[in-house]
């Protein structure tokens, strides 16, 4: 059996902080299924298993995930691929389980936006403190912080630094990847005027990376949160049904 148990009572989180979600991207059902999710369950985690990577991002178009946990070997995409796409559209948390122990592998994984690499058979303890170790850094809210967060004046929220900065009606920052400020350009331009997502995605296409026909979701989801934890206000961006996003902020 893929993994190392020990007798340890399960480390339970501060009552005070969220449940932290983690997808368990697996394809040994067994394994993920009769392992990991009872591991991470038992640990205070809400988790979410998954068999593949089109699962995974069928699933994070309509919820919210911290931290993915995953495989580097799958059926339909290499993990590594994966790896590297998350970390280019998405602000989370990445941690890589694989039976692959050359240094290669390794080394491979982090490059490409691994947190941790973590060898089978697994080791819960070391596990459940690589995922607490992590959330800690992500600096996660909680619900209360997200309930008491006011709408600020959107004529306030601005492009500053040639648009690599994103700045809040208080002044708080957030840093952009080309990506986001590539988005962020396009609504701004548009003022009042919602813009298409094929438009968009237009936009997007010719920028660092090849279209992706889930990426333009993603990278607002990366920014709707990355916004929310960095400035403590909710991204001032609205979908208007049939025709786009608008974003309610002066250029």
């Amino acid at each position: 059996m893929n993994i190392s148990m020990k007798d340890h009572p399960p480390l339970i989180p501060c009552a005070s902080a969220r449940t932290i979600r983690v997808a368990v991207l697996e394809d040994d059902e067994a394994f993920r299924r009769d392992i990991l999710l009872p591991v991470l369950h038992d640990h205070g985690f809400s988790a979410h298993g998954m068999a593949s990577a089109a699962e995974l991002y069928r699933n994070m178009l309509s919820q919210q995930f911290d931290i993915v946990l995953l495989d580097i070997s799958l059926s339909d995409e290499d993990g590594l691929t994966v790896t590297q796409h998350l970390r280019a559209t998405l602000d989370i948390g990445i941690i890589m389980l694989s039976g692959l122990v050359h240094r290669d592998h390794h080394i491979q994984a982090l490059k490409r936006g691994a947190d941790f690499y973590l060898s089978k058979p697994i080791d819960v303890d070391v596990l459940v403190a690589s995922l607490h170790s992590l959330a800690r850094r992500l600096v996660l809210p909680t619900p209360h912080d997200i309930a008491t967060h006011h709408q600020p004046s959107p004529s306030c929220w601005r492009l500053d630094a040639g648009g690599w900065r994103f700045v809040s009606p208080h002044g708080k920052v957030v840093a952009l990847t080309s990506s986001e400020r590539c988005v962020l350009t396009v609504l701004i331009a548009a003022g009042d005027h919602p813009v298409s997502r094929e438009a968009l995605a237009e936009a997007l296409s010719q920028n660092a990376y090849d279209s992706d026909p889930h990426r333009l979701e993603m990278i607002i989801y990366r920014l709707r949160r990355k916004v929310l934890a960095q400035t403590e206000h909710a991204l001032p961006l609205i979908t208007v049904r049939s025709k786009g996003y608008m974003l309610l902020c002066d250029s």
